[in-house]
């Protein structure tokens, strides 16, 4: 039997209208569970088997929380949902003519698809870079990137230890360089110099761990460059404060294993991250469809793609361009490009669902709109930065609202209850719990 027989026939047994999801990020999970009760029958594919609170990805990448706390399977979370199967496969593909999604092995027929396969790191044509500069997208770059953090300080400790001459390797090991300054540079930049500072610096007898050097570079003007100016300012205020060392109109134009050469200037370093810059996925292309600069689909006004009804791109998949209303429900006077955080995907996954739902029972479908709630950024322990549109603040107050935040739109009361109680012991304590590296091979390979 051929995959199209096979296709065929496994939609002749499911009489309602198929929708497949294919992502099981913030916008695609919430587009399935928008569509609970709804007389279809949802197909969500993901190459994970796990939902991950992105957001947090940072501290597991460096010891603060486990990848549990931060990540649930998909299957558990939609367990009670009938009306749902889950499917870990790739997606190779989309055949717009037939309605068929290409996985590896097979095809899946759909009435209604929704695109929500989310974001890659560019590397701006230097993808060789990625093997030496890893990004922060899944657990498993979590994992790589705590385990080169781990491992510098121990192979400088041992350096120290049993070569007294080797200043200039344990200089090296220590340095550690931040290629991008947006929310996840920062992010890193404030919590590894912190965690020399801080976790780290009684725990070596041969080195001091507050000697490293954290070293962020960015090609923009200043950090944080989503963010009003005043804010960026003192984000940049801050994190020098902790020894961050801040390079902005400073572009990095080579990255090796024994460092980066940026503005000119050869940097020697054996920990190197990315964060400068995204692309979208290959949906764009799998569709033949128009895309902006970074690849994202332009959709419409009910985030269709043009000439497929059918079809919807949503989150860091999606070029959109929709009415805004500000935390009291106030219509600003111009449409906003949506930017690529959370709150845009779920809003749209949610009314991708409700859209649907509408097409099914014959009614007539709203245009899409966004309830703009501001943008959060965290720049230390206790510091944090607050664009609320009609207030802009920093410092704790700001932390509190980036942890209350956060703490909600965590999926499930245990991860919300441990996470809290990691964070109070990591504040009373000034440690990070998780300091073993199961990567560990893997990260004493990586150049």
């Amino acid at each position: 039997m051929t995959d199209d027989e096979k296709t065929h026939s496994y939609k002749k047994e499911t009489a309602q209208p198929r929708v497949v999801i294919i992502g099981g990020g913030f916008g695609g999970l919430c587009a399935a569970r928008g569509l609970v009760g709804a007389p279809v029958s949802v197909t969500l594919i993901d190459k994970r088997n796990y939902h991950l609170f992105r957001p947090m990805l940072y501290q597991v990448a460096t010891g603060l929380l486990s990848a549990d706390q931060i990540s649930r399977p998909l299957r558990s979370i939609l367990s009670r949902q009938a009306n749902v199967e889950v499917l870990m496969d790739e997606v190779s593909g989309i055949d717009t003519n037939k309605r068929l999604v290409r996985l590896k092995e097979h095809s899946i027929s759909y009435d209604y698809l929704d695109l929500a396969t989310g974001i890659q790191y560019n590397y701006f044509g230097h993808d060789e870079w990625r093997h030496v500069a890893p990004g922060l997208e899944s657990l498993d770059d979590a994992d790589l990137i705590r385990g080169k953090i781990l491992l510098a300080f121990e192979r400088a400790e041992e350096m120290a230890a049993l070569d007294h001459a080797a200043t200039e390797g344990i200089r090296q090991l220590l340095t550690f360089v931040l290629v991008g300054a947006g929310t996840v540079g920062v992010e890193m930049a404030s919590t590894l110099a912190e965690m020399s500072r801080m976790a780290l610096a009684h725990d070596f007898r041969h080195i001091d761990p507050r000697d490293a050097q954290i070293i962020l570079y960015e090609a923009a003007p200043r950090v944080l460059p989503t963010f009003p100016e005043d804010l960026s300012a003192k984000a940049q205020r801050h994190l020098e404060s902790l020894g961050v060392k801040i390079y902005t109109n400073t572009r990095v134009t080579s990255v090796d294993a024994d460092g980066v050469v940026a503005g000119g200037q050869r940097v020697r370093s054996s920990t190197v991250l990315w964060g400068a810059g995204v692309l979208a996925s290959p949906a764009g292309r799998w569709l033949g469809a128009a895309m902006d600069k970074s690849g994202k689909i332009i959709v419409g006004s009910d985030l269709s793609v043009p000439d497929h009804p059918e079809i919807f791109a949503i989150g860091d998949t999606a070029h959109v361009v929709a009415p805004s209303r500000n935390l009291l429900g106030i219509r600003s006077k111009e449409a906003m490009v949506m930017p690529g955080v959370a709150q845009p995907a779920i809003q749209e996954g949610r009314y991708v669902a409700s859209l649907i739902r509408r097409r099914v029972a014959g009614e007539p479908p709203a245009p899409f709109w966004y309830w703009d709630k501001g943008d959060l950024a965290i720049a230390g322990r206790t510091y944090a930065l607050a664009d609320l549109r009609m207030l802009r603040f920093s410092g704790f107050p700001a932390w509190v609202v980036w942890a209350v935040v956060h703490i909600y739109f965590l999926i499930g009361f245990a991860n919300r209850f441990f996470v809290m109680l990691q964070w109070a012991l990591a504040f009373l304590t000034k440690r990070r719990q998780v300091r073993v590296f199961p990567g560990q091979e893997r990260a004493a390979e990586a150049p």
